[in-house]
């Protein structure tokens, strides 16, 4: 699979609950879209959707549970139930919170790596700092994504990606980068490209249209009415 995708776009097709795209035939269908327009793998989320994608498309998926547990900030994959979930949908690969903070029931990365490399799929490590992206490649993750810089305290928070990130974790790390989030404008993914990660995922510009058209929708307001 990492070799599919080096060089390439990974299309992240995922709706949540509260999300006017919720389901998996209607994730399958955006999947083949992704497809159609040149994507080399999807980014989805639950075992449903997986199952449905995997119908309706040949790529290699990254599958992931988003999750709330009340003891726990950790969303993305936070334990050994997701990952099995994971396991059972014939994902290719399983991408889970690599960030430093508490897991749900104490669970630990090293334990869900080591499981998830049991069932012999790959891991895919999300990070929101350069400190947590070596963690996860002295843990033995196969690959890290900058997904989670913005959605921890402790990290940027801004609009456009976190270019700093992604090259120092270029720079920095043996394992392949998989730059993510916020990718949003042409010139986001020309700038990200020239520091030459081994992949891009690109997720809500392309398939969440409630917030493609609500980006059109504020240049309007800028503007006013005339």
């Amino acid at each position: 699979m990492l070799n599919k995708i080096k060089g390439k776009l990974i299309v992240s097709v995922q709706a949540l609950e509260d999300e006017p795209l919720h389901h998996p035939f209607i994730m399958a269908k955006m999947a083949l879209a992704a497809k159609q327009g040149g994507a080399v793998a999807i980014r989805s989320n639950s075992k449903e959707d997986i199952i449905a994608i995997k119908k309706e498309v040949d790529l290699p998926i990254i599958g992931l549970v988003k999750k709330n547990y009340h003891d726990s900030d950790v969303f993305i994959t936070p334990t050994k139930k997701e990952v099995l979930s994971l396991i059972d949908s014939g994902c290719d690969m399983i991408a889970l919170d690599s960030t430093q903070r508490k897991r749900p029931n104490g669970e630990t990365l090293h334990e869900l790596i080591t499981f998830i490399h049991q069932h012999q799929r790959l891991a895919m490590a999300d990070i929101s700092t350069l400190e947590e992206a070596l963690y996860a490649e002295q843990l033995g993750f196969d690959c890290v994504s900058t997904t989670l810089s913005g959605y921890t305290p402790y990290s940027p928070q801004q609009e456009d990606p976190d270019f700093k990130l992604i090259e120092n974790c270029i720079h920095s790390l043996k394992i392949p980068v998989i730059a993510e989030g916020r990718i949003s404008e042409v010139w986001h993914l020309e700038r990200i490209l020239a520091m030459k990660p081994y992949a891009v995922v690109i997720g809500s510009a392309i398939t969440r249209p409630q917030m493609i058209t609500k980006k059109f929708v504020n240049i309007f307001e800028k503007y006013g009415t005339y």
